[in-house]
């Protein structure tokens, strides 16, 4: 009952603007599962929700994470916003005005994935942040990461405030601590298990 408790006993769903383009934006550490999640999510709004989506990469650094979320947009009919820049200031403004004028309902922003301690890096989502102005920050966590899920939380929360998390692996560990970490730290739903 008392983890029923922490983790939360009620559905918490999506921050959606009913007046104007609803940006999510989705941040974690290299290797969690940030650019397939980006695509479940984004066909789960558009088949379960009845949305229409919109995504983009933001991740210079690592090869071929945007043609991943290509390849990921084409195979389930989403609409993917080429970065035509090489800075990501200037792509999150041009996917915004892209995902206005395609009257998308949702733009989904992925982001390089980081190690917590990259201030670069960090410094790059906190103007990602600002610029998009999300109704969403959804952490992406790897259910086998552990108790250092403690500090990645609170170095991402500090950079760009969240407003949730989704868990990925739940499958590979059945244990889940992080989830128990992440909830009871921070107060935030998770909003989806991969």
């Amino acid at each position: 009952d008392e983890l029923t408790s922490i983790l939360g006993s009620e559905n918490k769903s999506l921050n959606f603007s009913s007046t104007q383009l609803t940006k999510i934006l989705f941040c974690g550490l290299q290797g969690s599962g940030k650019t397939t999640s980006v695509a479940k999510l984004a066909n789960y709004c558009q088949k379960s929700l009845n949305k229409t989506v919109s995504l983009v990469s933001t991740d210079l650094r690592r090869p071929a994470a945007i043609e991943q979320l290509r390849i990921l947009s084409k195979n389930n009919n989403i609409q993917f916003i080429e970065p035509e820049s090489s800075g990501v200031e200037e792509i999150v403004k041009n996917a915004i005005n892209q995902s206005q004028k395609l009257l998308s309902d949702i733009l989904i922003i992925d982001t390089s994935g980081r190690i917590s301690t990259d201030e670069e890096l960090l410094s790059e989502l906190k103007a990602i942040y600002q610029i998009a102005e999300p109704q969403e920050n959804l952490l992406v966590l790897d259910s086998m990461m552990g108790q250092q899920a403690l500090s990645v939380v609170e170095a991402f929360n500090n950079t760009a405030p969240l407003s949730g998390f989704i868990l990925t692996r739940l499958d590979a560990d059945p244990r889940g601590g992080v989830a128990l970490s992440a909830k009871y730290q921070t107060g935030l739903p998770i909003r989806f298990f991969g």
